[in-house]
């Protein structure tokens, strides 16, 4: 884990719905030192397990009340949790006022939506609007300066490691931060849309209304009926498009290879508007390689990409693949080239995932994940083709051939030796994997690789040097390392390659501080002299393509 310095964990809140893991975490905690404060039913089953723990009311002096509506919303609690443990005024009073601060919160909210999805009653579903575990997420989440929050059974084994490791940096801190407010935004979203429900009654009676309209007025794909929609090719109405205000429905546009918009789901909810847009974007990343390949989307960028060897078990891959940024693959979408086994399974079992997407899986593997109930698991059919990419503007629409590995620049063969000595066989190999992955990272894109593996990247940036930077951070602080290694060597050592050419020598200079040995990128810059120079310098390998890559 990072060398970045860590704040320790000597006092947790823990008060979960879902109590799954909730025992194995607290004993990891509790072994290291961790003193667990906790609420009622929670509380209970970790002290039933022989665990010390803390009760809330004892904390706060009050007892809950309101059928548990109130037992957590008290200033000995936010004081806890809302303390800024930097600024000495903060700690003055909580000193004052006797209130210890906390170091990790971890909470998950009550089943609202499966409580909808269940048919339960109005009074049953308003009783699972959490009030408590928004409450403190957020707090926690907004306070990510000074302690971290855990909002899923399948964040703990990150909080066993940082427990362990004694305790969380400041980037994990954040990126867990960035979880939870997304996972209490959707919550609210949730809570939303079915009280709009209660109001407007169905979507399908709006449609039904706007079809009623008036005479004469233009109706959009999205207005059509169902049946007219369907000669379309129009297969799914989606619950709601990029946002919760936006309608959105599927097309298939070529019944003869369907690809991900006819693809067979296997299991789970159904899929989002979004869900489609980040499994697109996975798929994208896994087939642009021939090798077995495993690629971790999130918001349509890739957090990892990793292959093995032809005869390798693909778990290998997704290891690797995983292992390039755990933190952000919470919550993310993963896809593969080849059948999914056994134990690649067995490795994503215990990860949050929203969607998983191959071509085949193995009947123990499939069986496996269809335990987790909301994983959505899609097969895909067919060779991975992609003909033309549109793109609405305003008043009309941007037509072009889709980016593929086809030009002389994406062999290996046709690059031009422009700084340091020719690579070695698996440093050329390693700058192969580094410049087909990096076409699916958004532009300005620099990824950095290791045996096959990403091991940082850095993607949609404004600037090149912003991208570098952020790579070998990422290369640096939110890897999960093999035994022994230390964080900085992720990126010394590594080799790098650039969706598009170096403008000036200081984004490559960031490279090459970092320990990079070898870059790749298009070349074509009225500077090029001067990146190859700092290349030379520097004594590392430089490659030019003569193909960009932009991924807009």
């Amino acid at each position: 884990m990072s060398t970045e310095a860590r704040r320790p964990i000597r006092r947790a809140l823990i008060s979960v719905f879902d109590k799954t893991g909730i025992v194995d975490l607290a004993r990891t905690l509790a072994d290291h030192g961790v003193e667990i404060v906790s609420t009622g039913s929670t509380g209970a089953t970790i002290r039933d397990a022989g665990i010390a723990v803390t009760e809330v009311e004892t904390v706060t002096g009050f007892p809950e009340m309101l059928d548990g509506r109130v037992k957590t919303l008290h200033p000995r609690i936010h004081g806890g949790i809302l303390a800024d443990q930097r600024l000495e005024a903060h700690r003055s009073q909580l000193e004052a006022h006797d209130i210890a601060p906390f170091d990790l919160v971890v909470v998950n909210l009550y089943p609202f939506s499966e409580t909808v999805a269940a048919g339960g009653s109005f009074d049953e579903i308003i009783e699972k609007i959490d009030v408590g575990g928004p409450t403190m997420v957020r707090a926690a989440a907004k306070n990510f300066a000074s302690l971290a929050v855990v909002v899923d059974p399948e964040v703990y084994p990150i909080a066993a490691q940082a427990a362990a490791a004694g305790g969380f940096t400041l980037a994990e801190r954040q990126e867990l931060a960035t979880i939870a407010f997304t996972r209490t935004g959707e919550y609210d979203d949730a809570i939303s849309d079915w009280m709009l429900e209660q109001l407007e009654g169905t979507a399908d009676d709006a449609v039904e209304a706007d079809e009623e309209g008036e005479a004469g007025e233009d109706i959009s794909i999205l207005d059509l009926s169902e049946a007219d929609a369907a000669e379309l090719g129009i297969t799914a109405t989606l619950r709601y498009g990029e946002n919760p205000h936006q309608r959105a429905r599927l097309a298939v546009t070529d019944e003869s290879a369907p690809g991900l918009a006819g693809a067979e789901q296997l299991g789970g909810k159904e899929m989002s508007y979004n869900n489609y847009v980040d499994a697109d974007a996975a798929v994208r990343a896994a087939y642009d390689h021939d090798r077995p390949c495993v690629a971790v989307v999130k918001h349509n960028n890739p957090c990892g990409v990793a292959v093995a060897g032809e005869g390798e078990d693909i778990a290998l891959a997704h290891a690797r693949a995983h292992g390039t940024d755990p933190v952000s693959a919470y919550g993310g979408v993963i896809a593969t080239n080849r059948t999914v086994t056994l134990a690649m399974a067995q490795q994503i079992k215990p990860v949050f995932t929203e969607v998983i997407l191959a071509p085949g899986y193995e009947d123990e593997a499939l069986d496996l994940l269809r335990t987790k109930k909301n994983l959505r698991i899609l097969r895909l059919s067919g060779e991975y083709s992609r003909g033309v990419e549109m793109r609405e503007i305003w008043g009309g629409m941007l037509i072009q051939d889709a980016d593929t590995i086809a030009a002389d620049g994406d062999d290996p063969a046709q690059w031009t030796l422009a700084a340091g000595d020719a690579a070695d066989d698996a440093t050329l190999a390693d700058l192969a994997f580094a410049w087909r992955s990096v076409r699916a990272v958004k532009s300005n894109a620099i990824l950095l690789a290791k045996d096959s593996a990403a091991v940082g990247i850095g993607m949609g940036q404004v600037n090149r040097l912003d991208s570098c930077r952020l790579a070998v951070s990422r290369a640096n602080s939110l890897g999960q390392h093999a035994e022994g290694e230390s964080a900085p060597e992720r990126a010394r050592g590594a080799v790098a390659a650039s969706d598009a050419f170096f403008p000036f020598a200081d984004g490559a200079q960031i490279l090459l501080d970092a320990g990079v040995k070898a870059i790749v990128q298009p070349g074509g810059s009225i500077r090029d002299e001067e990146v190859i120079e700092a290349c030379r310098a520097a004594g590392v390998t430089m490659y030019l393509t003569g193909t960009r890559h932009f991924a807009h």
